[in-house]
């Protein structure tokens, strides 16, 4: 099986850094990719990706990249779940 991501977009806002428990950097971060063809209305459509970068590429990133800047990204494809406070259920699919 193959799980295999590579994009290229501007970055949403400044990643966001911090380290886990154990000190290992984590940093987020949501990747604007445009869509190469037009919709009904002649109009570019966006897709907004959440992405996760770990260790000193997190810190990198952190350090060198904000927001509005081209960036490129490569990695797998990533479900998860969690449930709220409330009692309900969200899922999470993101670039790792």
């Amino acid at each position: 099986m193959l799980n295999n991501v590579s994009l290229i977009g501007r970055l949403v806002r400044d990643p966001d850094l911090r380290f886990s428990p154990n000190g290992k950097a984590v940093a987020n971060f949501t990747l604007a990719v445009g869509r190469p063809f037009a919709n009904q209305n002649n109009e570019y459509e966006v897709d907004y990706i959440n992405c996760v970068i770990w260790g000193k590429p997190a810190e990198n990133l952190a350090e060198y990249q904000r927001k509005g800047n081209l960036i490129g990204v490569e990695g797998r494809l990533q479900t998860r779940s969690y449930q709220t406070n409330q009692g309900d259920r969200r899922y999470v699919t993101e670039v790792i």
